[in-house]
């Protein structure tokens, strides 16, 4: 755990990585300076474990692996100008970082994720933080959680965090759960804070507390960048130590390390466990081992019958690929609560780092995914569907980045046709008939259950918003302001519209006007309701009047109108369960006929009048769903 530097110290300091083994004690020392890199005096380093001297080696920190993470706000607080901001301070850190400093970047909203892994590559971590934009809600302790997580591989580790302090949504960790993320990777924390509506300093400084960095408050963007090329100096004044101690140390001591950097004195200690005292074991005589048959009769496996051996153990490689394959895409999305993503990035070596040849070749599970997810990015980024796809998302209210979204397509392709041909595969026609229908299925199926959540979300706010419309009005009737009235409904009413009552407060608090914010809070719930009462709002901004009785009007008004659309929908429901029935009839009756007598029904793909049949079949089918449709489809 890195040690923070004493209070009464001029020049600040501190150890990360502190490692006892083979009878030395290693870590890296970092001193910190003003406006220049400081230079660390070797031969003034001097160290005190217990009540004994001991005299202190160093070596360059380049030889030393070295990871460090960009964690970047890109929430709404952040706006336009905020990101700009980002954007000209991680260019002027990545131009005075050191060339061998691994550097990675994870960004934080409505979700936090590896957007780049550690890697020396800056013109690819450049191009990632010029690509954030500012929206949605924060998760910062995820954020930080991930972040340490994500360095595990290195022996020195840092992060540069750029936030206001506020956390709003994280699902996955907690303020304690990061702290502690930080303190067991022993990563050293460089706050800057960015000042907003939701600053909150305390977080941010017990962060830099346990990560023995700094905090650095930043109203503007020059001081932004003077926090970054603060935080990329800091790299730069670092050294590798060697402690010899005595064989008579043991058990947690405390180390305490001083010297000199730029000619001016500097103190820093740490706790280090060096083990437990040897123990004499006593002498005993072994029993004679008893001899043991090495080789026995060995059980050998038989394949079901009709099925080679080799068949069954390719068929078995491809399924434990697959599961691999899904627990990897997967995992990251639906782990919480404990240790996960611990081996997300395998270690990032160093080339002057010696590490097994092996090693090197390894990816692990959330690298994969990392580089999907990367991949899907670049496919959704400039398409004219992924502004649609992501309103959807929004509406729906689901954890999900553009290629998050195309990862969980391309997977339901893949497990689709896996699917159709496990059910229906038989000849290479059949196979391929469908693998087709499969591969459609997959395609069309996750875009139809995202406009379902969508469009259920948005029918359940269009129920609330009469209660919310007339809590609103009683609320100016007992004399709140508008603002008021509206942050009473964000803190009582249930979900979905006390979330959506949240964000357009926040919208307000940072500038917008509130009559905006509830506009764009009606189109983003496609509630056609709310746009009546947005319009009601601002007539009377403009013309005055009773808002109260204005709104209790339009309340009543959207009630009736709920009421007597229920009214009708239960009218039709005769006709519209008639038209599932006649719908699902002739496919339940194809897959019943295909399980129970496949030779008869076979007919249809093995004849050319079947092919005829199938096409006329499935054209009056599609025609008789619109139709139905239609019949039953009463617009209130």
């Amino acid at each position: 755990m890195p040690g923070a530097a004493s209070a009464v110290d001029p020049t600040p300091a501190s150890i990360s990585s502190p490692r006892f083994a083979d009878g030395q004690l290693t870590g890296v020392l970092t001193v910190r300076a003003a406006q220049k890199a400081a230079t660390i005096d070797g031969g003034s380093l001097s160290a005190r474990i217990g009540t004994a001297d001991y005299p202190v080696s160093v070596r360059p920190v380049a030889q030393t692996s070295r990871g460090a993470m960009l964690v970047v706000d890109t929430s709404g607080s952040m706006g336009a100008s905020g990101m700009t901001t980002v954007r000209s301070a991680a260019s002027a850190f990545l131009a005075d970082a050191p060339a061998d400093v691994s550097v990675g970047l994870v960004s934080f909203a409505g979700t936090a994720g590896i957007d780049v892994a550690p890697t020396k590559d800056r013109g690819r971590i450049q191009r990632a933080v010029n690509g954030l934009k500012s929206r949605g809600e924060t998760t910062l302790y995820d954020a930080v959680a991930l972040a340490a997580q994500g360095l595990g591989g290195f022996d020195d580790r840092s992060i540069i965090l750029l936030s206001d302090g506020g956390d709003t949504q994280s699902k996955k960790a907690t303020k304690a759960q990061a702290t502690a993320a930080l303190s067991k990777y022993g990563v050293r924390a460089e706050v800057i804070g960015f000042k907003t509506a939701e600053s909150d300093n305390s977080v941010l400084a017990g962060f830099a507390k346990v990560g023995g960095g700094s905090v650095a408050a930043a109203g503007d963007a020059a001081a932004v960048r003077a926090a970054f090329e603060a935080a990329a100096r800091a790299l730069d004044s670092q050294i590798n130590f060697t402690i010899r101690p005595a064989v008579s140390v043991r058990s947690l001591q405390t180390v305490v390390i001083t010297g000199k950097a730029n000619g001016a004195p500097f103190t820093v200690s740490t706790s280090v466990d060096f083990g437990a005292p040897p123990v004499a074991e006593p002498t005993t005589t072994p029993a004679p081992a008893a001899d043991i048959d090495v080789a026995g009769p060995v059980a050998r496996i038989a394949a079901p019958h009709g099925m080679g051996m080799t068949l069954l153990v390719g068929l078995v490689a491809i399924f434990l690929g697959v599961v691999v394959l899904a627990v990897a895409v997967l995992a990251p999305m639906f782990r919480s609560g404990r240790k996960r993503r611990v081996d997300t990035i395998e270690r990032y070596i160093s080339p002057n780092a010696t590490m097994p040849a092996e090693r090197t070749a390894q990816i692990s599970p959330s690298s994969l995914s990392t580089s999907l997810i990367e991949l899907g990015d670049r496919v959704m980024d400039g398409r004219e569907s992924t502004t649609k796809t992501m309103k959807l998302i929004e509406r729906a209210d689901l954890p999900l980045r553009a290629g998050e979204w195309w990862v969980l397509r391309i997977v339901a392709i893949f497990v689709t046709v896996a699917a159709g041909l496990v059910l229906f595969g038989g000849g290479t026609l059949m196979n391929l008939v469908s693998g087709i229908l499969g591969g459609a299925v997959g395609w069309f199926l996750p875009a139809f259950v995202l406009r379902f959540l969508a469009k259920r979300r948005s029918k359940k706010f269009e129920g609330q918003l009469p209660d919310v419309l007339t809590l609103v009005a009683s609320s100016l009737a007992t004399g709140f302001s508008l603002l008021q009235a509206l942050d009473a409904v964000a803190k009582d009413s249930a979900e979905p519209a006390a979330k959506e009552f949240s964000r357009a407060l926040a919208e307000t608090r940072i500038g917008a006007d509130v009559g905006e914010s509830l506009e764009r809070m009606a189109q983003r719930t496609q509630s056609e309701n709310m746009h009546w009462a947005v319009m009601a709002i601002r007539i009377q901004r403009e013309v005055g009047g009773n808002l109260g009785e204005t709104l209790k009007t339009t309340a009543k008004t959207i009630r009736e109108r709920e009421e007597l659309r229920r009214h009708v929908r239960g009218l039709s429901a005769e006709g519209r369960m008639s038209a599932y029935i006649l719908i699902a009839m002739p496919i339940g009756i194809f897959f019943y006929e295909y399980y129970t007598n496949p030779s008869y029904i076979s007919l249809l793909w093995t004849r050319s009048l079947g092919w005829v049949m199938i096409a006329s079949g499935l054209v009056s089918l599609v025609i008789g769903v619109f139709w139905m449709r239609k019949v039953v489809d009463v617009q209130v």
